[in-house]
């Protein structure tokens, strides 16, 4: 490869990106397991990162096909294990929109809110690229945001001066670049390690962090791509239990789901059932509230012109 030569892609929104995941590598510290392919949550690596970036324009995974949580583009290198210069050139020959995130395949607790602020930073900076740092302020130019231009260019000039771009490190490309930089420990630890598997899993099951994971898991299981209000829903189950019986609470928070759907689906619907439910709930305790005080109790003095 002695030149760049875009091919055709999807079709990315007005502010849209790209995102290139390289997924391939032979993961010697693992033992050469299937890295991508390895569990934290009940999710692959490679899902939990693809989750991140669900609203890019075209998404195209350097690596060999295997099943995913929601459609990409395959792309691999030529010659196969060329690298990581190698395999992003191949990614990047699927893309055409202005501004590329640039992602490895083992990044457990990347979010989207992480690729919309690397978006952000490189729109604002005027750089080429914006990467995050580690906890010992490293650079991780495979947790970034890249101009397409900058890299491409920076691509063919490697290519000519080297005959190619077979094993050449990523620090001879983003070293060319005017690059801005975003401190986060937490988004750009990944996982090199059997030991650094084994942290992620564990981080995900603490107090602060179980239930947004578990709900993630739940709609990359089930095919859902819905934001919903977990509070409203959680209260609605509380006041269910109380109220009603502890097996209301998984019946009701099912029933809720089921209106939603049948009216449409959207944050809207399950608010809009909910609220209902809840209401509901909230009724069936004060009768029984008032069923358990006798039937006397909380009632006002009978006023009316004949009472006698």
């Amino acid at each position: 490869m002695t030149a760049y030569e875009p091919q055709p892609s999807g079709t990315p929104g007005i502010d849209g990106y790209d995102a290139v995941v390289l997924a391939g590598g032979a993961a010697r510290r693992l033992g050469g397991a299937d890295k991508p392919g390895v569990r934290v949550g009940g999710r692959a690596l490679l899902d939990r990162v693809l989750a991140a970036c669900a609203d890019a324009g075209t998404t195209v995974v350097v690596a060999g096909p295997r099943p995913t949580a929601r459609p990409v583009t395959w792309a691999h290198e030529d010659p196969p294990g060329g690298g990581p210069v190698a395999a992003l050139d191949a990614g990047l020959r699927h893309t055409k929109a202005a501004h590329v995130v640039v992602l490895s395949a083992d990044l457990p607790f990347l979010e989207p809110a992480t690729v919309r602020g690397l978006l952000g930073a490189l729109r604002t900076s005027g750089a080429e690229g914006a990467l995050l740092t580690d906890t010992g302020g490293r650079d991780q130019p495979l947790v970034a945001a890249y101009r397409a231009s900058a890299l491409r260019r920076e691509l063919s000039a490697l290519a000519l001066e080297h005959g190619g771009l077979t094993g050449l490190p990523l620090r001879r490309l983003t070293g060319a670049l005017e690059l801005t930089r975003v401190s986060d420990p937490v988004a750009s630890f990944d996982c090199d390690t059997w030991d650094d598997i084994a942290a992620a899993r564990a981080r995900i099951r603490e107090h602060g962090h179980v239930l947004d994971e578990w709900i993630s898991a739940a709609k990359d299981e089930l095919g859902i791509d819905l934001d919903v209000d977990t509070t409203l829903l959680l209260d609605l189950a509380r006041d269910a239990a109380h109220g009603v019986a502890r097996p209301a609470a998984p019946l009701t928070t099912f029933l809720v789901g089921y209106a939603a759907g049948r009216a449409g689906g959207g944050p809207e619907a399950v608010a809009e059932a909910t609220r209902k439910a809840v209401a509901l709930a909230l009724r069936w305790a004060d009768e029984a509230a008032a069923a358990d005080a006798g039937p006397d109790a909380g009632q006002a003095p009978d006023s009316r012109p004949d009472a006698g």
